[in-house]
């Protein structure tokens, strides 16, 4: 089959041999390229972790520490790359401004005064949500679904501070640890709205005084861990799924974009084949 079949969107299909720059495009967007990268990124990653042990560090802390820079000079190799490919357009996309803020706080040098940017060297990690697609689009929908969780948490909120007046007021005098501010109930109803300790910890100990207090705290629970919290995910989802809808709808246009390129060449070679007889 023809190279050009493979040749990233935008690549030029008319005959003739490509150019370095082409050829450096064709490259860093292979498969086989794009699978090298994750594989450095995980290795790397483990090293980075192997170098919080003081015994793995004693013993083979010049290995680790030279496959560290052997990392970091693949990534820098990469970007410049990709930098040569595409040029400023490489800037135009956010995943590689990440890639290249992440990189570039791995070459800050190792001194006193920038001690905190070099421990977060294992940010590099992260690099594998730009590397894989299918993570690509998870942080797609969710950077989608900001707007619409933003009314959520505003509807959350109002539904704890009223519920946190509410049991200052009926609670507060008898249990002043859990609910005697209006900032100890909000802990309190948080801890209960995770369900972390919230029956025999708190509930069961405040109704030993006043027996009908299920009366509120069930409620509280199924409006804010039942339902609340599910539309968090009711929001992700839908966006997640917009986001791939948008994705797939782009990638049938680029193909149909490149069918009407080859088929409008087709036609511009057989009329010139007419013409020559």
């Amino acid at each position: 089959m023809d190279a050009s079949a493979y040749m990233p969107a935008g690549m030029s299909t008319s005959p003739g041999p490509l150019t370095l720059r082409q050829r450096v495009r064709f490259f860093v967007e292979t498969r086989r390229f794009e699978h090298a990268i994750i594989a450095v990124i995980v290795l790397n990653a483990i090293g980075l972790g192997l170098e919080t042990s003081p015994e793995i560090m004693a013993r083979f802390g010049g290995i680790i520490g030279m496959l560290d820079r052997a990392a970091i000079a693949i990534f820098v190799i990469e970007l410049a790359m990709k930098l040569f490919a595409y040029r400023l357009s490489f800037f135009r996309n956010g995943w590689n401004i990440f890639d290249f803020v992440i990189v570039s706080v791995a070459l800050v040098p190792a001194s006193q005064q920038f001690s905190v940017l070099r421990s977060l060297r294992i940010l590099r990690a992260l690099r594998l949500v730009s590397a894989v697609p299918s993570m690509r689009k998870v942080v797609a929908g969710l950077f989608r679904a900001i707007p619409s969780i933003g009314t959520v948490i505003v509807m959350l909120v109002l539904l704890f501070y009223v519920s946190a007046v509410i049991a200052t007021k009926l609670f507060g005098a008898a249990f002043d640890e859990w609910f005697g501010s209006l900032g100890a109930s909000l802990y309190s109803l948080f801890q209960i709205m995770t369900l972390e300790s919230w029956s025999m910890g708190i509930v069961r100990p405040v109704m030993e005084q006043f027996p009908y207090a299920w009366a509120f705290f069930v409620p509280f629970i199924l409006l804010t861990s039942f339902i609340v919290l599910n539309l968090f995910i009711g929001v992700i989802v839908n966006a997640m799924s917009e986001a791939t809808d948008e994705e797939a709808h782009g990638e049938r246009e680029e193909i149909l974009r490149e069918l009407r390129n080859l088929g409008a060449e087709v036609r511009a070679l057989r009329n010139a084949a007419e013409k020559n007889g």
